[in-house]
């Protein structure tokens, strides 16, 4: 029945009650208000596709439609909810209504050229059947096929040959099935003579007449064909011909005698129904209680179509034999459908294995029953297929969608370094948080490894013992130059300057420990401030040092220019006995230091004054304080000291660079400088040692991550104390423990290096020379 049709009878209020129109379309009760029927509307078996196809999780499918409001409405609402879950179509193929072999082969090429394993058909088997005729002539197997209730339980194309081989295994939505009792009895009872039509029915299902004039007409037809030469002939043909009207129904192999699929016709029973009690409650209604106005009832023999209407729509009853109770919802019946499955028969036909059903009126959780374990899948497989264009992607991986293909078409991307995904078919990656990071399968976030370099590890033992040396060897010197306080080795440069230069190595080799441990606000204040501190300290001190002896060599070789001066006027005087020779004067003995003790310690103490003011209002302003350093290494957080600010530190210890700079140039001045245990030198070369350790920290310390950072601070640290306690005090313990007949003050009074063994000048002349000026010189020759 065409929708203008409908439009027609809607018009003229005529009710209609319709057994087969299921089309969605038909919904509107603005446009067909008299429209009723008893199958299921399209609506209800679209969402019953989808919920299936998400049930077995299905996201990679293809559809075919008939060609006609059936077709395209029910595949239409069904697309529309998949792909609002995240199914993707394959391909989406129409069929024709008239036969196109092209269009069919089409449709044949998308569906074997298609990943797609599972295809949704919403067809009538007529529509159908061209394309099942092509599918199997082109062998297309290895698909599952969703069937639309108009096809499931067809005959014409279940009972094809050889049609397993192609359909096997597929599922499709039936409508509800009944037996109807006594109707097989009277399909296999009629009589062909009855009317036209069992007539025809008759003729037809057993290729025979009933009529002898129309068997004859045949036979002489077929005579003149070729068929027959003899009248005799002719009459035999025309009597096999003819039906006797005797025939067995019951042996015909067709879908007439075949009452275990009644289900259209069950729709038509209940339909019959339907109308027969609404006119039953029309006939039966109480004058005065009436429905309609003024509580009258309609006249049975004379009605108008809007009151039979009425009672069409307020119907309910239970259906004969069934029990099933009927009422029309806005025109419509609950949606419930039996869930078949094709399975291979004995005699290798198909056999429709119910699995489950759909009840629209169900909960939304329960509306969908199956039961896994008895579907058989194509090929006889009991493992569902799987039909996906891309594999799930599992937790530690995100979709990464292909440009120019469906969603569901995508690469499993892992998650990048710190980034997790901790669910299936994640669209992106969750960042973790800054403490964490992302495990060896990204699908996690752990925390991060806290590293710093603690006292009880290996290597923090090591440092501690080397410092805890350091300390107590600095300590033993301080004993030893104790012990010959009062030597001239001892007094010869300050002793308090040589006390305060190991009391700064102290410093330096213990502040070295606090470097170690779990970072505190008191550690990084003080391992900073007592590391600036104490080479403040020991440089100071020995610029103090180097600053006298520097003093002393100028002093020595200006003596030597006047040394030069008096043997120049002695030699003159010589060769001119008349002229009377003036030698310049030397300097005065008092003046070979220019500087005394306090004057040392002066200047050492304000240098240090001047770093510990620099450090306090470090300290007050912008101490140093501990952080977590999450950037230098992703699955650690290094727990280390941020200096505060760094234009203090470089500040503080750049005006320790600035003591060490002086120290040496004062020192490399004095280096030619000679007594017997070479000061000069001795300190010259602990400032390169000192210098080239914290060069090539430098490179060292940058190179280096995490704990090991502070591992090569703190041999720094080391290196450099080591470096000057040797260099400085080493040969003067070697003095004073072994060569003792050295330690006299003969051996302590500085001269500069003699360029040879052998004096240049006389004695006497030098003497003569420098007793007129009260000055004793050394009679060596002096270097330019």
């Amino acid at each position: 029945m065409g929708n203008d049709t409908l439009n027609n009878l809607s018009a003229s209020l005529l009710s209609q009650v319709s057994y087969s129109s299921s089309c969605s379309v038909l919904e509107s009760r603005f446009q067909y208000p008299t429209f009723l029927r008893t199958i299921p509307s399209d609506e209800h078996q679209s969402v019953a596709m989808a919920q299936l196809v998400l049930r077995f999780g299905w996201t990679w499918v293809g559809t075919i439609a008939a060609d006609d409001d059936y077709g395209k409405y029910g595949i239409k609402r069904f697309k529309e909810i998949v792909e609002e879950a995240g199914v993707c179509i394959s391909f989406a193929e129409t069929l024709p209504k008239l036969t196109s072999p092209e269009t069919i082969q089409r449709i044949v090429r998308s569906v074997t050229e298609s990943t797609a394993k599972i295809v949704v058909v919403f067809s009538s088997d007529v529509d159908l059947s061209p394309l099942v005729e092509e599918l199997l002539r082109n062998n297309v197997t290895n698909r599952t096929w969703i069937a639309s209730e108009s096809w499931v339980t067809s005959s014409l194309i279940a009972r094809r040959p050889n049609i397993m081989s192609v359909l096997g295994g597929t599922l499709g939505f039936a409508i509800q099935r009944a037996e109807i009792p006594g109707l097989q009895d009277h399909l296999l009872g009629i009589d062909p003579y009855q009317d036209a039509l069992t007539e025809e029915f008759w003729e037809t299902a057993f290729n025979c007449t009933l009529s002898y004039t129309r068997a004859l007409r045949n036979a002489r037809a077929a005579r003149e064909a070729g068929n027959a030469t003899a009248s005799k002939v002719s009459t035999r043909a025309a009597i096999e011909g003819l039906c006797n009207g005797k025939e067995n129904l019951q042996k015909l192999n067709s879908t007439y005698s075949d009452v275990s699929q009644l289900r259209l016709t069950y729709n038509v029973y209940k339909a019959v129904y339907a109308v027969a009690y609404a006119l039953h409650n029309l006939e039966h209604c109480v004058p005065g209680k009436g429905p309609f106005e003024g509580d009258t009832c309609a006249n049975i023999s004379n009605f108008e179509p809007w009151q039979l209407m009425y009672y069409l729509k307020n119907l309910r009853f239970n259906v004969p034999h069934t029990g099933e109770e009927i009422f029309f919802n806005d025109g419509e019946v609950m949606g419930y459908y039996e869930i078949l499955n094709w399975q291979r028969a004995s005699d290798g036909g198909v056999t429709y294995t119910s699995i489950g059903f759909y009840n629209s009126t169900a909960p939304a959780s329960k509306r969908l029953f199956i039961d896994n374990s008895s579907i058989i899948w194509h090929n006889d497989m009991v493992q569902a297929p799987r039909s996906v264009c891309s594999e799930r992607c599992q937790p530690g991986t995100r979709m990464g969608i292909r440009q120019g293909e469906p969603v569901c078409c995508f690469d499993c991307i892992p998650c990048a370094d710190g980034e997790i995904s901790n669910t299936t078919d994640a669209r992106g990656c969750i960042q973790c948080e800054a403490d964490y990071w992302s495990n060896a399968n990204r699908d996690a976030c752990v925390p991060k490894t806290i590293e710093f370099l603690d006292f009880g590890e290996a290597l923090g033992i090591t440092l501690i013992v080397i410092a805890v040396f350091g300390a107590l060897l600095t300590f033993v010197v301080v004993v030893v130059f104790m012990m010959y306080l009062n030597t001239p080795l001892v007094q010869v440069n300050d002793p308090l300057l040589s006390f305060t230069l190991l009391l700064g190595l102290v410093v330096t080799f213990l502040c070295s420990i606090v470097f170690l441990g779990k970072p505190q606000p008191w550690s990084c204040m003080t391992s900073q401030v007592a590391l600036a501190l104490g080479f403040a300290i020991v440089l100071s001190s020995l610029m103090g040092k180097a600053a006298l002896l520097m003093l002393r060599a100028r002093a020595i070789k200006a003596s030597k220019t006047a040394a030069k001066a008096a043997k120049a006027a002695a030699a003159a005087s010589e060769q001119s006995p008349d002229t009377t020779a003036i030698a310049p004067a030397a300097p005065p003995k008092n003046d070979i230091d220019p500087i005394k003790p306090v004057h040392q310690r002066v200047m050492m103490a304000v240098c240090t004054l001047i770093q510990a003011v620099a450090c306090t209002v470090w300290l007050i302003l912008l101490p140093p304080h501990p952080v977590k350093n999450t950037a230098a290494q992703n699955i650690k957080i290094i727990l280390e000291c941020d200096p505060g600010n760094i234009i203090f530190i470089c500040c503080v210890f750049g005006y320790d660079v600035l003591l060490a700079l002086l120290a040496f140039i004062f020192a490399f001045v004095a280096r030619k400088l000679e007594d017997h245990f070479s000061e000069g030198k001795c300190v010259t070369f602990g400032m390169l040692v000192f210098f080239i350790v914290w060069i090539s920290f430098v490179p060292a310390y940058l190179s280096t991550r995490g704990k090991f950072m502070v591992a090569v601070q703190i041999f720094a640290i080391l290196a450099s104390s080591f470096g000057l306690l040797m260099c400085v005090f080493l040969p003067k313990c070697y003095v004073l423990l072994v060569k003792p007949e050295r330690n006299t003050e003969e051996m302590m009074i500085p001269r500069a290096k003699s360029r040879d063994s052998k004096a240049t000048g006389t004695s006497a002349s030098l003497s003569t020379a420098t007793e007129a000026n009260g000055t004793t010189i050394s009679t060596v020759s002096l270097n330019d």
